[in-house]
């Protein structure tokens, strides 16, 4: 029997849900999910949600209704799988405090905008960054306030240049972690759908993924 998958999408457009949304299932339907696209939060009230092998949310900002949130955290400390990305899970639904603490973190800042910075893997032992090496990017280089739970794959280290005050600080941009019974990954890598060309980005995304769906 096929995996499940419903991605859901919308909130701001800078971040190019609808396709970025597109690029995920189609990854994931390389890897035989049977996946649901959903546009905006509304299916996240069906408790049917709860029996999904993996939900990948692909929305900025917004708002979510509380029944709907209240079955989405049911569902992945029941054991459904939580994958996400960029700004479209680390940021949001910024009112609701829950969710955050499912996810792990949330995006507050990214100084300098668009900026060229650089990747550290920090657990090359780890299949789902194994055989990446650090390697430069260019986006937004996040900043944001994380869970310590968090088991860190990767990092991304504040130069200062666009915000002295944090020259130095050593950020998290990928890692991995338990809510209940459901795997949760995020990647800070994904401002917009053309950054799935970057390799690495979408290696690290795809195996994240996949980890983090139910067994």
């Amino acid at each position: 029997m096929s995996k499940t998958a419903l991605i859901f999408w919308g909130g701001w457009e800078g971040h190019t849900p609808a396709r970025s949304a597109n690029v995920v299932k189609d990854i994931l339907t390389s890897h035989g999910f049977d996946v649901r696209l959903e546009q905006g939060t509304a299916f996240l009230a069906d408790p049917q949600i709860a029996q999904l092998d993996l939900i990948v949310p692909v929305i900025t900002m917004s708002t979510i209704e509380k029944p709907e949130l209240e079955n989405l955290v049911s569902a992945v400390r029941g054991g459904t799988g939580l994958a996400g990305f960029h700004g479209t899970m680390g940021d949001s639904f910024r009112n609701e405090p829950e969710y955050q603490f499912m996810t792990g973190g949330q995006w507050v800042s990214h100084p300098g905008n668009i900026i060229d910075y650089r990747i550290d893997i920090t657990r090359s032992d780890d299949p789902i960054v194994a055989g990446i090496e650090s390697f430069s990017y260019r986006s937004e280089q996040y900043y944001m306030h994380v869970d310590p739970s968090n088991e860190v794959l990767a990092t991304t280290t504040f130069t200062g240049e666009h915000f002295a005050s944090i020259e130095g600080v050593v950020m998290p941009v990928a890692w991995k972690r338990h809510y209940g019974k459901g795997r949760v990954f995020y990647s800070a890598l994904g401002h917009t759908a053309d950054e799935f060309d970057v390799p690495q980005m979408k290696t690290i995304f795809e195996r994240g993924a996949l980890w983090a769906s139910r067994d």
